[in-house]
């Protein structure tokens, strides 16, 4: 209990955390993209995890207690940071901080409201532009359901403003990751750096391009 009182545990226990999450982002990315292949791909892909059962639930179980850990001692570290000195912390921070590491708390809050979005729009599926075959059958054509959903101008940009905001909060937390194991010095810092930058724009492009092509007609049904 001593380790999670310490700030240095819980910098730890963050990285753990957003590593399991950096993960889990990584393996939903590759999922989606079976959607580039065509339909039947991405309808199989979903077929697949269906039939897993008990084993996705409690792979969304583990994700979700890491997701409550990692929200839960960022608030904890912010507030901590922000009450011992304030003055002094904020001179020291603005000498080293970037818009990305200055707004961690408040890009990882609008992932988390996306993400409660995204849940009750293609999990629970109750948001007003499933298809009621959607509800009926599941997985059922996921392509379909997908493509109806991002033809929305209003709902492609939802998903893209998301994709920036994990863009910002990626690019300082995957540096800080290493940073905070122990694994980051003065000269790996830059490389690290860029690399946390180079991976969030991957994502970025990945996960933007579906609504993105959606939305163009390009791909369609």
């Amino acid at each position: 209990m001593q380790f999670l009182s310490s700030s240095v545990g819980r910098k730890v226990l963050m990285a753990v955390t957003g590593f399991f999450m950096l993960f889990f982002v990584t393996v939903h990315m590759l999922g989606n993209s079976t959607i580039f292949i065509g339909p039947a791909a991405l309808n199989t892909y979903a077929e697949k995890l269906h039939s897993l059962g008990p084993l996705v639930w409690i792979f969304r179980g583990f994700m979700g207690l890491m997701l409550v850990v990692h929200v839960w001692f960022g608030i904890l570290l912010t507030l901590e940071n922000s009450a011992a000195n304030p003055s002094k912390y904020a001179v020291s921070k603005k000498l080293k901080a970037t818009f990305s590491s200055e707004t961690m708390i408040w890009t990882g809050a609008l992932l988390l409201s996306f993400l409660v979005y995204h849940l009750l729009q293609f999990t629970v599926r109750m948001t007003p532009d499933i298809l009621p075959d959607a509800i009926a059958n599941r997985p059922g054509d996921v392509y379909k359901m997908v493509v109806n959903s991002f033809r929305s101008t209003s709902i492609s940009l939802i998903y893209v403003a998301a994709m920036i905001t994990l863009f910002l909060h990626l690019s300082h937390g995957i540096q800080s990751i290493f940073q905070s194991v122990g694994c980051s010095n003065d000269k790996t810092l830059p490389v690290l750096t860029t690399l946390g930058k180079l991976i969030s724009l991957l994502f970025l492009a990945g996960y933007s391009a579906i609504p993105v092509l959606i939305l163009a007609g390009i791909l369609t049904r």
